[in-house]
């Protein structure tokens, strides 16, 4: 129990063999993984087979329904009926921009979004972005493709506040980086104006900053999932032999005004991690820059005290952060 430091059993053994599989190099991920459009097709299949045996009448919103962006290399996945949708989830998957995405990101999209507007009688549909990974793509292309899947959103007539853009891990950080250029446009990608911000923003144990030296990896590097030598080899993947220009991949890295004036595009935060994550420190500082950056922006914070890295992605059933997920955007939909 000590070595476990109150994790469950199961998950403590899960992040032991995520922790070997993330020290592998992205090659190496992707050629022992589908690749994410795979994984999404498989699982809606999955899906429906489950629905159609119990004779759920949440069938008709399981369809595979792939949107190819401009770029001809992104995609939108759908979870949800995109026709009928009130609300809409701008999803990113973590993975390190080195792993494609996983059942449990489908699951957790599946029953913390879509379930969640089917209780509240608010059609809710999610939109995974499917971007190029680590090493084919650096760093701006995945901010890049994200900008480009929150555009074609706008374009298709969904109004901002009837969005909510949000990720895990590089998909938090993903997230963060959507962020800071809808406030502070970067001059290589397109621009949005958004008429109204966008009702939300979530963020999951997020990536937020370069430095391994915080005292969280020091204490949890033994017990998180992350291996601190794999987070160093995906931030060279991902920025490239020209680091200092592409420091704002990391929104801790960044100027503190680049977080400054969030109500203005956004208007509702969410923020988790656990407590014996590496990046916790790192997590902890960002919700308190954002925070006293933007004193009038409702964020929720949720630390964990029994969990390590992403639990969300692995806790398989509606556990204790899928819960909290789930209440957050059912909070949403009532004020919305």
């Amino acid at each position: 129990m000590t070595r476990r430091r109150g994790l469950p059993s199961r998950l403590f053994i899960v992040c032991a063999v995520l922790k070997v599989a993330l020290g592998f190099s992205p090659w190496q991920l992707q050629y022992l993984s589908l690749p994410t459009h795979e994984t999404y097709r498989k699982w809606i299949q999955q899906q429906i087979k489950e629905a159609k045996k119990l004779e759920q009448k949440h069938v008709a919103r399981l369809v595979y329904d792939r949107e190819v962006l401009e770029d001809g290399k992104s995609s939108l996945l759908w979870i949800g009926n995109r026709k009928q949708a009130k609300k809409v989830v701008l999803f990113f998957h973590g993975g390190g921009y080195a792993a494609p995405i996983t059942t449990g990101h489908l699951d957790w999209c599946w029953r913390a979004f879509v379930l969640a507007g089917i209780e509240k009688g608010v059609e809710v549909a999610v939109a995974v972005l499917e971007y190029t990974l680590i090493p084919e793509a650096r760093y701006p292309v995945q901010l890049r493709q994200a900008a480009s899947g929150l555009a074609h959103l706008l374009q298709k007539g969904i109004p901002p506040q009837d969005i909510i853009i949000g990720g895990d891990s590089a998909g938090g950080q993903l997230t963060a980086q959507l962020l800071c250029h809808l406030l502070q446009p970067q001059p290589t990608i397109p621009e949005i104006t958004l008429v109204k911000p966008l009702a939300g923003a979530f963020l999951v144990s997020p990536w937020v900053a370069q430095s391994t030296s915080d005292a969280s990896y020091r204490e949890n590097s033994a017990i998180d999932m992350l291996p601190v030598h794999g987070i160093v080899a995906f931030t060279r993947e991902l920025l490239g032999p020209e680091a200092e220009p592409a420091i704002s991949a990391f929104p801790l890295d960044r100027d503190k005004s680049s977080l400054a004036g969030m109500t203005s595009v956004l208007s509702r935060m969410y923020v988790t991690v656990g407590a014996h994550e590496i990046f916790r420190d790192q997590v902890v500082a960002f919700k308190d820059r954002v925070q006293l950056l933007n004193p009038d922006l409702k964020l929720q914070f949720q630390y964990y005290k029994n969990c390590a890295h992403d639990f969300i992605v692995i806790e398989k059933e509606d556990g204790e952060c899928t819960q909290d997920m789930k209440q957050w955007m059912i909070d949403l939909l009532d004020t919305a």
